[in-house]
């Protein structure tokens, strides 16, 4: 598959992990600290994430389903790593709304997530 092709499902997947992960935040915000419904949303959204770039944006990838897991697992807990760090640095930190600092946070995980899953969880 083309980097473009590549890139394109990457986005799209992103957005809809994107999207599951803002929604889950935004209903669970009210109920606990922000950095806690961050770690939720990630964690419902690592689902859509990985199910997706599998099928999608890295099909074809050389590896099996059970070591893509792992090795995505591993890529999106660093970049929940990141994303925690530069959520909480933006919102208690820079002051931040806790909207724009999550996304924000997400834009920068992103990145890392791509070239991590790109060259790495589903190396082709």
């Amino acid at each position: 598959m083309s980097l473009a092709r590549t890139g394109f499902w990457f986005g799209a997947v992103g957005a809809a992990a994107a999207a599951t992960h803002a929604a889950v935040f935004g209903l669970a915000k009210p109920w606990m600290l922000p950095e806690l419904a961050n770690a939720l949303g990630f964690v419902v959204a690592f689902g859509v994430s990985f199910v997706g770039h599998r099928w999608l944006s890295f099909r074809g990838a050389s590896t099996g389903v059970g070591q893509s897991l792992l090795r995505f697992a591993a890529t999106a807990v660093a970049g929940f790593a990141v994303n925690e760090a530069v959520f909480s640095l933006l919102l208690r930190g820079a002051g931040w709304p806790s909207w724009l600092a999550l996304f924000a946070a997400m834009g920068v995980a992103a990145g890392q997530t791509f070239v991590l899953g790109r060259f790495w969880a589903f190396r082709r």
